[in-house]
């Protein structure tokens, strides 16, 4: 099942949170003095967990006054007094009932012992394994739960900022305390920093959710239609249907054939793909409809206010107030991915080896339960629109298969300028075989060496990731980084093994025995919704010629031009270009100024001499004047740059 690859990470075992690099280190030993010039501002912090994260560190606090910017000189200067002081970081082991002792009287997290517990470090301690050793990291009067490692003293540090703080519950879950996250980020040195710094207030600029209402590409309507829930615009509409066909076009010419299915499936449908209720927290709660039943519709029933009162509940019975005969009413859920969809419609039909590899396409309309606190912009929402593929192939078709995939992926990131990039592959953990991931330990294997091998013949740069793969096989997170160096998960490609044999997919192959097809989940564009939040930040809305909601727009210097600025117009428009023609009493640099604050790609100008010479004054957005060019050339490269995907 395709995904947006934003699922919480499982709990990192002691090996894997010893292997911080030097900086993840450094980072990591930042935060811990950052909560200790917290406890001297404040010592009634309670703290909870404070990790290196991949743009710095945090730390999670419950604190009666509420953290500001305006905060955070008085916290870095206390932070610069314990790293003046130059404490060293002292590891101690522990027993686990020490552990607790020492959390109940308020020390763990703390400058000194307390009048009240340290709950959050007792809640850590729950979710410490038996036998697994615990340990404390001393600096100076702070002392806390933590596996470390660290640098060696407070004066190894190198450079610092606090940058911003925000809302988290305490271990990602809703049911418990809402708690401040106070972001920071270190460096080895102030240089290092300040490069940094200026990538940010870049990538600040380039904000998605910034760029999109300059734009005017989408809106997120949280009253009417909901959060997480994009309404695209106009121009947005122009940039989805551009990479719809984009895909259309790339898909049919690698054999693919195009399916639509609903949004709402059957409860039988997800349950069958084991997708409920192993998946359920993340759908949207059922709705509950009372079936045909003798002839007669029943009434459709509220669906429950709340999700758990919907799950592993038995069919309730409802009366037909008409006849008194009782129904059975059948929950439907909204679509939350395609692929259960797509596997109904291998079934639809008799299948053969000859048919095989057979590739069904489809933009399919999907909805994901976020957390409310999760959503953001367009790179975490409610709604998203999948440019979602499933390959049913036998086991000889896979490694040309799975590559052709992969190489459509390639070809996406020259056509969009995507310079750097790694396959992520995630493998299955022993220990989850049966309860996070399907219980075939043999065919795990088998499928996690197929794609091995196949990543390994073609030379993909990828890297191998254990114990986070899809719960029926295999997968391949891509990442991304946009111009500026920002990393994207951008879609998946995953390998399925289990779920076709559950809804009974066969093929008759050549010895004519039935025989169940392997199943390749792929996405190459990912969602609508977070791609095109990608590329809004890595073209910093400065699209190419052939994604740009404005491509061209004519401007006439006076109304004596009017007539063939029309023409030029017209003859573009013909050729399903976007092109506007713009005329008023405004000034002609004031109507530039319009078009380049507004995006155009091509802006026109036509003056008399123009006219006369049946040319055009030729100015690209961001790069301003090309010169007086032949009207016929300028519509012909304009096409041909249209036709290209230039980047």
């Amino acid at each position: 099942m395709p995904a947006d690859n934003q699922e919480p990470k499982e709990r990192k075992s002691l090996d894997e949170r010893h292997r911080m690099s030097e900086l993840e280190r450094l980072r990591h030993s930042c935060a811990h003095v950052m909560a200790t010039a917290i406890a001297r501002l404040w010592p009634d912090a309670q703290f909870a967990a404070g990790p290196p994260v991949d743009t710095g560190f945090y730390y999670d606090v419950e604190l009666e006054h509420r953290i500001a910017p305006e905060d955070f000189a008085a916290i870095e200067a206390e932070m610069k007094k314990e790293i003046k002081a130059n404490h060293p970081f002292e590891r101690l082991t522990v027993t686990r009932a020490q552990a607790v002792a020492d959390a109940q009287r308020g020390r763990l997290g703390a400058l000194a012992d307390r009048p009240v517990s340290s709950k959050f470090k007792l809640g850590n301690l729950e979710d410490i394994p038996e036998g697994e050793e615990i340990t404390y990291y001393r600096s100076g009067d702070f002392v806390d739960l933590c596996a470390g490692p660290h640098v060696l003293r407070t004066g190894n540090i190198g450079a610092f900022k606090l940058t911003s703080v925000a809302s988290a519950y305490y271990k990602g879950d809703e049911r418990n305390p809402q708690l401040q996250r106070i972001y920071g980020t270190a460096f080895k040195n102030k240089t290092q920093l300040e490069e940094w710094l200026k990538l940010q207030e870049e990538a600040r600029q380039r904000d998605h959710r910034k760029i999109g209402a300059e734009m005017g590409l989408y809106v997120i309507d949280t009253e009417f239609t909901g959060p997480g829930m994009p309404l695209w615009l106009p121009k947005g509409a122009v940039i989805v249907e551009e990479l719809e066909k984009l895909a259309k076009e790339t898909e049919f010419a690698a054999g693919y054939v195009r399916v639509k299915t609903p949004h709402l499936a059957k409860e039988k449908m997800y349950r069958t793909s084991g997708h409920l209720p192993y998946y359920a927290e993340s759908m949207f709660p059922p709705m509950v409809l009372a079936e045909e039943g003798g002839g007669r519709v029943g009434e459709a029933a509220q669906a429950p206010v709340t999700r758990s009162a919907t799950e592993g509940e038995p069919p309730v019975e409802r009366a037909d107030s008409t006849s008194g005969l009782r129904t059975e009413p059948t929950r439907y859920y909204l679509k939350a991915m395609n692929c259960p969809h797509h596997h109904r419609i291998f079934a639809a039909e008799p299948r053969s080896y000859r048919d095989l590899p057979l590739r069904l396409a489809e933009y399919g309309c999907c909805y994901r339960y976020e957390q409310s606190g999760e959503l953001l912009g367009l790179m975490r929402v409610r709604s998203l629109n999948m440019n979602d593929a499933h390959i049913y192939c036998t086991e000889d078709q896979f490694a040309a298969e799975f590559n052709a995939v992969n190489q459509m992926y390639l070809q996406y990131f020259k056509i969009f300028g995507i310079e750097k990039y790694v396959m992520r592959f995630s493998t299955h953990g022993q220990a989850g075989l049966g309860k996070k991931y399907v219980d075939e330990p043999e065919l795990w294997l088998k499928t996690e060496a197929m794609v091995r091998r196949v990543l390994d013949q073609s030379g993909i740069n990828f890297v191998e990731v254990p114990d986070e793969a899809a719960f029926y096989g295999p997968k391949i997170d891509v990442q991304v980084w946009s111009v500026i160096g920002r990393e994207f998960t951008l879609a998946t490609n995953q390998v399925d093994f289990a779920v076709p044999a559950k809804f009974g997919l066969v093929y008759r192959d050549r010895d004519n025995t039935d025989k169940t097809p392997l199943c390749i989940h792929r996405a190459p564009l990912g969602t609508h919704e977070r791609f095109i939040g990608f590329l809004i930040e890595h073209y910093a809305g400065n699209f190419p010629l052939w994604l740009a909601p404005d491509q061209v727009r004519v401007l006439p210097v006076t109304e004596a031009q009017l007539d063939y600025a029309r023409g030029i117009v017209n003859e573009l428009r013909g050729e399903q270009v976007r092109a506007e023609l713009e005329f008023s009493s405004d000034k002609l640099m004031g109507r530039i100024q319009r078009a380049e604050q507004a995006r155009v790609h091509h802006i026109l100008v036509v003056g008399q001499r123009e006219q006369d010479a049946q040319s055009v004054a030729v100015r690209i957005h961001g790069r301003g004047q090309q010169g007086v060019q032949p009207r016929a050339e300028v519509v012909a490269d304009i096409l041909a740059a249209i036709r290209q995907r230039r980047a």
